[in-house]
C-alpha cells in the first residue's frame, strides 16, 4: 500500500528509539495499544446503534 518494507521499518524503529529512548518505548506502547482499544470500542458501539431501529410511542401523540 505504501511500499513499506522491513528496512524502512527498521529505520523508523532507530529513529523513533533516538527520540523517545528505551525508557519511554513501552509507555509509548501501552498508550497506543489502549487508543486503539478505545478506537474499536466506539466504532463498535457506534455500529450498534445504527443497527437497532429506534421505537416510537404512539401513546405520547395527540
Amino acid at each position: 500500500m505504501f511500499g513499506i518494507g522491513m528496512p524502512e521499518l527498521i529505520i523508523i524503529l532507530v529513529i523513533i528509539l533516538i527520540i523517545f529512548g528505551a525508557g519511554k518505548l513501552p509507555e509509548i506502547g501501552s498508550g497506543i495499544g489502549k487508543a486503539i482499544r478505545n478506537f474499536k470500542g466506539a466504532a463498535e458501539e457506534d455500529g450498534k446503534d445504527k443497527k437497532t431501529p429506534e421505537k416510537l410511542d404512539d401513546s405520547k401523540k395527540t
